[in-house]
């Protein structure tokens, strides 16, 4: 049985949906040696998530952009946490909807994902930095 954990930064992401399947495989090369298992990913974060979606036609990440934005707008009269900005509280809401973490399975040493999907970072605020992930791929 092989485990690994890795964490590890991403760079600033502006707001939106962002292919990170390939620095989550730099992040990673030890799933090469992973015949069968599992990797998760992780965000420690309230205001940023993950997904698997669409890797090839990037007009699919800026429709989610546009749903989500529609789907929990900003300066909703209702908000109570308002104190870190307008995108702050939408920002946890589409967060919690997402969710913040994602599992792939490895097969052969590779993530099994299918042809068209890749590995999401969401980015739900205008100005939300640097993210931090944790990896932990295991198996035999």
């Amino acid at each position: 049985m092989i485990v690994v954990q890795k964490e590890f930064t991403l760079k600033p992401f502006s707001r939106g949906f962002h292919l990170i399947t390939d620095e989550i495989l730099e992040a990673i090369p030890e799933i090469k040696q992973i015949k069968i298992g599992q990797m998760q990913v992780f965000i420690k974060h309230t205001s940023a998530s993950l997904s698997i979606n669409e890797n090839a036609d990037y007009t699919v990440r800026l429709d989610f952009e546009s749903h989500f934005n529609k789907m929990v707008p900003e300066n909703a009269t209702y908000y109570k946490h308002t104190y870190e900005g307008s995108d702050d509280m939408p920002a946890h809401i589409k967060s919690s909807l997402l969710g913040a973490s994602v599992q792939i399975p490895i097969t052969e040493g590779k993530l099994n994902l299918g042809i068209w999907q890749g590995v999401y970072l969401c980015e739900h605020r205008d100005y939300g930095g640097s993210r931090n992930l944790v990896i932990t791929a295991f198996g035999s």
